[in-house]
């Protein structure tokens, strides 16, 4: 009877680790999938690929932002690095206040998404948000003047990488 007991128990491990392989494997194609989408994964999880990224977002930005740098942040309540860099945004904002415009893009579900992309619109952003969309976590810095990306970080808490920024910025005005 012993023989047959520990042949038993030798097959359940077995199938229980040819189990866990497939959940594994399943998993790794998953995460390594891209999305273009709202990303309704984790798309905070991933390094900082954003970090020093420059380039225009498509060209001035509009009339109501003008004079002021402006912050964008592509927020979702449930991404970890949003709130992460929550309490360096709410510094920024007392620190900067009526000195630099913060603009606030939430992708939180398709409802929210959809008046953050009529919003962007609105403000000369659309081509940015349509590129960053699924960027959760990020913060990036705009002339508005020229649209040119001053700095864009992802995930970055670091508030000293903002306000050297936004002092530069401030400093030609």
């Amino acid at each position: 009877m012993p023989k047959q007991s520990a042949l038993w128990l030798s097959l359940c491990l077995s199938s229980l680790a040819i189990a866990v392989s497939l959940v594994a494997a399943t998993s790794v194609t998953t995460a390594a999938t891209p999305e273009n989408a709202i990303a309704q994964t984790n798309p905070c999880a991933s390094s900082n690929p954003c970090a020093s990224k420059v380039g225009n977002v498509g060209g001035p930005l509009a009339q109501q932002l003008q004079g002021k740098p402006v912050v964008v942040d592509i927020f979702a309540t449930w991404c970890p690095a949003c709130r992460n860099i929550a309490p360096t945004l709410s510094q920024l904002k007392r620190e900067y206040n009526g000195k630099v415009h913060f603009v606030v893009l939430d992708v939180s579900d398709r409802a929210k998404a959809s008046q953050a992309e009529a919003r962007a619109r609105e403000l000369g952003l659309g081509d940015f948000f349509a590129q960053n969309r699924s960027q959760t976590g990020m913060i990036a810095i705009i002339d508005p003047a020229t649209g040119n990306i001053l700095a864009q970080h992802r995930n970055n808490a670091n508030r000293s990488a903002y306000t050297s920024v936004l002092n530069s910025a401030l400093a030609k005005k």
